[in-house]
């Protein structure tokens, strides 16, 4: 029989009739049976035996059913006659009337269904029950039968009623007690959980997770008998909504456990960065474990809830994953509607993967029929919000990355750097640019290879000559085209110094930086190629060869014995004027360049070792060749002012970025 939510009423038509033939047969044999007995018992007493032979010989409910399975076997029997078999009616009335007390007092509260404990089966009953009234059907133009039909309905309608009640108690339940209890997403396994296999194991190396249903193995069972007894009674409706509706607000309020509170899509344009950051970790967190664990596992439940009912069991799982997916794709599309900025590429990239990760495994809960050739893919339209997500994520990531190269060009700060150390704009771009490789090298590739047609970048430039050979991949030339524009920056903020020696110490701490970190990427290094890492070296070098040329060669001219030498010995003057000459030359070195700063240790050690070798050398020569022209005392002193071991101490102060002073050291 068919059923909807709303049952109404059932009309019960319940004519006047006389006692079955085969009932008053029985009562007139036990009548003259009596008779015979005793004549000398008194008459009350022969009276009372004759109402209670019935209660001696009364039925149980197992006597009951099989009568009723008997009567059910003959209306069944396909060669049975037109004509209406006889009504057992004491019969059918006392099963009936038990079913119905029974259900009376599990809704009362008088009693506790306990399948395993109950002494009159329910659901066997029910079945009866829901077969009296189709089979009756047949001779529903019979009086009899069709009383029996409207009392059958009645009953059957009330312990539908009872079932209905008892599935969504079922489906709610915590057999732990909690008020709130989550649904697949259970981070806990629990003894008394069914624990079933993975749909399926990619990895055979890996050993593959169970899955945890939220409920236990006797309540999987009694929710799948009350699922096969209300769809056999034609109560698929309300069994379906009541399902529908449990199992959706478990999976929002395992949702609401895990920490997304579902923002608007206002609500995230709106938001600022640091919120919004939290609110991304926590959505891909969701998102992989919905995809992942909660999905299967709701799959599971609903394959075993309704194990004879594929359609019902997809029906249901295909829905909510298309609810939740649809739902859950409100916050990257909203993400990819917010202002562009650097800091928020890389949780854009990582909203990509999650995405194009899932795809696969969402396409796997929705398997295309072979040879299916109805119509399209009723689950296309799924499929194809969750690639154009994706695809507008990725183009939000290869904007942002773009808009590094705007970044850079827009950076013209004048202040220089004190001491010519690494500029910040160095540091940010250095390490923006090894983070996003060395994470996330593959999908920027992906993604730019993708919207290479509709990148928002200045391209009017062109990539260094010593760019990379990956020219067929647009994310090196672009990360070429960025490292090309920062290290153009530095050049000209190398000019904002005065002092050429510390343009030098500048360019040669930021190429230097820039070097290292190319070094310390392999993402990097394969991306750019060699040649490219090799001319940034070079150019470091000539900057080292370019300050030693304009910072040491005037204190070196002094240390020349060029002009010295007048008709065969020493002119004197012009020796104080050279040893003066060095002493100024070397204390204003070592005055304003002990407070210049070299970040990088290595490269501090060889400038040192460096200026040591070519000083200290060249002024040990000259002291010794020359000293001795001078008076022993005060002369001495007043011109040659360092021995060969000061030079060396003070020549480590340099580069340290504290400025001190040689009086100050003496």
């Amino acid at each position: 029989m068919d059923r909807n939510l709303s049952l109404g009423n059932i009309k019960l038509e319940l004519p006047q009739k006389k006692e079955s033939d085969f009932v008053i047969e029985q009562i007139n044999e036990e009548e003259e049976g009596k008779k015979e007995g005793d004549e000398n018992k008194d008459e009350n007493a022969s009276n009372e035996e004759e109402s209670n032979p019935t209660v001696e010989n009364e039925p149980d409910f197992k006597t009951l059913s099989e009568e009723i399975d008997q009567f059910l076997a003959s209306l069944s029997n396909p060669e049975q006659s037109n004509e209406a078999p006889k009504i057992p009616k004491l019969i059918i009335d006392k099963f009936l009337d038990l079913v119905s007390k029974k259900i009376e007092k599990y809704q009362n509260g008088d009693e506790k269904w306990v399948p395993e404990l109950e002494d009159l089966p329910l659901l066997p009953s029910v079945d009866r029950v829901q077969c009296l009234t189709t089979y009756t059907e047949k001779f529903s133009t019979e009086p009899d039968y069709l009383a029996v039909m409207n009392q059958a309905g009645g009953i059957l309608h009330q312990t539908m009623a009872f079932l209905e009640e008892e599935f969504q108690s079922l489906l709610l339940e915590d057999p732990h007690g909690n008020p709130n209890r989550g649904s697949s997403f259970g981070k806990s396994q629990d003894p008394d959980r069914c624990v079933l296999p993975p749909v399926s194991a990619e990895n055979d190396g890996e050993k593959p997770k169970e899955l945890s249903l939220p409920y236990p193995c006797d309540t999987i069972d009694r929710l799948r008998d009350i699922a096969r007894s209300m769809i056999s009674a034609g109560y698929i409706t309300e069994c379906c909504q009541v399902y529908s509706l449990a199992r959706r607000n478990a999976f929002e309020a395992s949702l609401l456990s895990l920490g997304y509170e579902k923002p608007s899509i206002d609500d995230v344009i709106k938001m600022a960065w640091d919120p919004l950051e939290g609110q991304t970790i926590k959505w891909i967190k969701v998102f992989k474990h919905v995809v992942t664990t909660s999905f299967p596992c709701e799959r599971e439940i609903a394959v075993k809830v309704f194990p004879d009912e594929n359609i019902i069991s997809s029906g249901f799982f295909h829905n909510l994953v298309r609810e939740v997916i649809l739902h859950l794709l409100n916050f990257p599309e909203a993400m990819y509607m917010t202002k562009r900025s650097a800091e928020k590429l890389f949780k854009m990239l990582d909203i990509y993967d999650a995405l194009r990760d899932s795809e696969p495994v969402i396409k796997s809960f929705f398997p295309s029929e072979e040879g299916n050739n109805i119509g399209a893919d009723p689950n296309s339209d799924l499929k194809s919000e969750i690639a154009s997500v994706r695809s507008h994520i990725g183009e939000s990531a290869v904007e942002i990355f773009c808009d590094l190269e705007r970044s850079i060009k827009a950076d013209t700060e004048k202040t220089p750097v004190p001491g010519g150390a690494v500029h910040p704009l160095t540091r940010y771009v250095m390490n923006y640019l090894k983070y996003a490789c060395d994470q996330y090298k593959s999908t920027l590739e992906e993604v730019f290879k993708q919207n290479h047609n509709i990148i928002n970048c200045e391209n009017d430039e062109k990539p260094s000559e010593n760019g990379s050979k990956n020219s067929d991949n647009p994310f090196a030339v672009q990360l070429i085209k960025v490292m090309d524009l920062l290290n153009s920056n530095l050049e000209g903020r190398s000019k904002l110094y005065k002092d050429p020696s510390l343009n030098y110490i500048f360019l040669m701490n930021n190429g230097r930086y820039i070097v290292q970190k190319i070094k310390s990427s392999t993402e990097i290094s394969l991306l750019i190629g060699d040649t490219w890492g090799r001319s940034r070296s070079a150019k470091v070098r000539q900057y080292y060869k370019n300050y030693q040329r304009e910072t040491w060669s005037r204190v070196l001219d002094s240390l020349k014995n060029d002009g010295l030498m007048v008709k065969g010995s020493v002119h004197k003057p012009i020796l104080k004027e050279r040893f003066k000459s060095f002493n100024a030359l070397f204390e204003e070195i070592h005055r304003t360049q002990s407070a210049w700063v070299v970040i990088d240790e290595q490269l501090k050690s060889e400038l040192k070792v460096s200026i040591t070798a070519l000083v200290v050398s060249a002024y040990r020569s000259f002291k010794g060749r020359f000293e001795q022209t001078f008076t022993a005392g005060r002369q001495t002193e007043k011109y040659i002012k360092f021995s060969a071991e000061d030079l060396e101490k003070y020549i480590e102060d340099l580069f340290e970025g504290n400025q001190v002073t040689i009086a100050r050291r003496r």
